[in-house]
């Protein structure tokens, strides 16, 4: 696993532990629903980095009989984990606090130490929502946003970018109600603010859910390098057909190849070995990512046949 992976998870997890701990505080001394929210918030977040290392170290245990293709799987396992936390225990408990309050409203007291705490807590998001900016930045190369999210193996960065970018909109969010409800005298908008976080939280998660159901799934590489693959193989003199390739994301950094290829007919088995092994030194050479590689020898024809008997798309 990347370094780079880890460092964006201790930002966060060293920022949001400190900010739950005086949000708590504030809405302890304050009375503020909002505040409140933002603490749940900030403690589910902190928790949610504790599994996502968690998921790091258990995705790191090496193949057993049990699990042949190791444990890279179980990063995916984790950060779908991380996303069900976020809608059942972040949005779930701030939509209800703040149904509570609007409810039954009661007067904020004296704001200002709420509002030292947003502000403290806004640098403190801001530096690990940057830290895990730059680190996506490095991997998103000239594709959109949302297309690098979707393209994404390494659900760890975007979990962080997501949780941070939510976290900064409801300290804003929880700002603006404190301050209506205290300035203006509408004691009802810090529950609103309440529950206008719960749903940022909500959407957060679903969006996290989705994205990170897809690899737990099972995705493929990314097109170029299945193109770059296919170019490769096809461009050794013993390959006449590419006949499939086909990929699947274990974790991150663990990618499972297996080739269908039809051979020179001239070559005897000594000679096809020869070749097979070859054609694994030069992908393992290319591809560091591709630690298995299945290739299996196959006419065309009878390829076509077999896909589709199965339904296969060719």
């Amino acid at each position: 696993m990347a370094s780079g992976s880890k460092k964006v998870i201790y930002a966060a997890l060293a920022g949001n532990g400190l900010i739950a701990i005086t949000k708590f505080f504030a809405a302890s001394v304050t009375g503020s629903s909002a505040m409140l929210s933002e603490g749940i918030h900030s403690l589910v977040d902190t928790g949610n980095q504790g599994l996502l290392l968690y998921g790091l170290k258990r995705a790191s245990r090496p193949a057993d009989k049990k699990h042949p293709f190791g444990y890279g799987a179980e990063l995916y396992f984790w950060a779908f984990v991380v996303a069900l936390l976020i809608f059942a225990v972040g949005a779930g408990l701030s939509i209800y606090e703040g149904i509570q309050k609007v409810l039954h409203p009661h007067p904020v007291s004296d704001p200002t130490i709420n509002f030292v705490v947003l502000g403290a807590a806004l640098v403190f998001e801001g530096w690990a929502w940057w830290v895990a900016l730059k680190e996506f930045r490095s991997t998103k190369g000239k594709r959109g946003w949302m297309q690098a999210v979707s393209d994404s193996k390494d659900p760890t960065v975007f979990t962080v970018l997501f949780e941070d970018s939510a976290a900064m909109l409801g300290l804003i969010v929880a700002g603006i109600g404190i301050a209506v409800s205290y300035y203006m005298n509408i004691p009802w908008m810090d529950g609103a603010a309440s529950i206008i976080i719960g749903i940022i939280l909500a959407g957060t998660a679903m969006l996290l859910a989705y994205e990170t159901k897809g690899l737990l799934i099972g995705e493929s590489a990314s097109i170029e390098t299945e193109e770059e693959l296919a170019q490769m193989v096809t461009s050794h003199p013993a390959v006449t057909i590419v006949n499939e390739i086909r990929t699947l994301h274990r974790g991150p950094n663990d990618v499972l190849l297996a080739l269908s290829l039809d051979f020179e007919n001239s070559m005897i088995v000594g000679q096809l070995e020869v070749v097979i092994a070859d054609l694994e030194r030069q992908i393992r050479e290319r591809f560091p990512l591709i630690k298995r590689i299945f290739i299996e020898a196959q006419s065309y024809k009878d390829h076509i046949e077999v896909a589709t008997e199965q339904g296969d798309q060719i």
